[in-house]
């Protein structure tokens, strides 16, 4: 059933929060989670004294709802983005939210707010942000006894102002995350340290950090809100890993891995120095993740080194542009979904 719209300039849209109809939220008290649903309060009340306040018990998720070309309404893969916040929680102390239940929230919240996905072709999403916090009193270093879960949705454009223009990293002189530590979950802490690197990085005119590995400084990691790929001149797609388990395991770059094989591109997965990438040895670069699907880079500087990728310099280039209009084609329904990715609301 089709339902009608609100009345936004839907290409206009920039990546903020505007407030929709409904959020969803469940409590966990007494060692259990409430049925949870819908509400239309946006806003949370909460102790002083509240676990998240002092020790920073808080994870979050972040997944798009899109419009098809014949109308449905639809998510990407929120089965992973619920395995990854369960995970999530368990590493900070935090009573996970059953998989089954994130997945049926996200329908609710996501069909309840209908008339807020963008319509296809406007090149906007309905951003779906699950979250969990810790809202029980605690002023001993420990976790809290109670917590809430919630899910909040807003459209959104485009998350680089630029869209597929070029971006320039810098190296960051700060590190992102201890060897072993939480790079390899999606904590807030972890985007809490990267504000003032990245307000810098802005600030000298540049679009994001690229972190290198905290123990060493020799191998590239990530970004503070995305995973890194590289193209090698041969046309292979080279996806960093970390020995030290300090990189986000993200659901657009598995995805975007599963898409070049079927391709037919090769996909080598390893660790990659930072000297490699100096020494001129791939010829495109890109940042994935949820926000941005694909954001082709051109330039990394360090210093007064700066490293340019050839085959997307000035514009995005074939391999990264390949695989960018392959997802998001699966995404909308334009493109044939062979691993059954595409999760239907509505």
């Amino acid at each position: 059933m089709a339902v009608e719209k609100k009345d936004l300039d839907w290409g206009s849209l920039d990546f903020g929060y505007r407030k929709t109809d409904v959020s969803y939220v469940s409590n966990w008290k007494d060692g259990a989670w409430d049925e949870g649903g819908l509400t239309a309060d946006h806003s949370l009340n909460l102790s002083e004294c509240a676990g998240i306040f002092h020790y920073c018990q808080a994870c979050f998720e972040g997944l798009k709802a899109y419009t098809t070309e014949d109308g449905r309404i639809v998510c990407f893969r929120p089965d992973l983005n619920a395995q990854r916040m369960y995970e999530s929680a368990e590493r900070l102390e935090m009573p996970p939210f059953p998989v089954d239940r994130f997945v049926d929230a996200v329908k609710q919240v996501v069909a309840a707010n209908a008339a807020w996905v963008p319509p296809f072709g406007s090149g906007a999403t309905l951003y779906v942000r699950p979250l969990m916090i810790a809202t029980g009193d605690v002023i001993g270093v420990a976790p809290a006894d109670e917590y809430q879960f919630r899910i909040l949705v807003t459209p959104v454009g485009p998350y680089f102002k630029g869209g597929l223009k070029p971006i320039k990293l810098r190296i960051s002189e700060y590190d992102r995350a201890a060897p072993h530590g939480t790079g390899n979950i999606k904590a807030g802490l972890n985007y809490a340290m990267s504000l003032k690197p990245t307000m810098d990085a802005h600030r000298a005119g540049f679009a994001e950090n690229l972190y290198l590995d905290s123990q060493s400084r020799t191998y590239v990691e990530e970004t503070g809100g995305a995973n890194v790929l590289f193209v090698t001149k041969d046309g292979t797609l080279v996806v960093p890993q970390s020995h030290t388990d300090s990189i986000l395991p993200s659901i657009t770059r598995r995805s975007l891995v599963q898409v070049a094989e079927d391709l037919g591109i090769t996909v080598v997965q390893r660790p990659v120095e930072w000297a490699e990438v100096k020494s001129g040895a791939f010829v495109e670069c890109g940042l994935c993740g949820t926000a941005a699907v694909i954001s082709p880079v051109g330039e990394i500087h360090e210093d007064e080194t700066v490293v340019s990728f050839p085959a997307g310099h000035d514009e995005i280039g074939p391999v990264m542009k390949k695989l960018r209009e392959t997802l998001t084609g699966i995404q909308d329904g334009a493109v044939e979904d062979k691993h059954n990715w595409v999760f239907e609301i509505c």
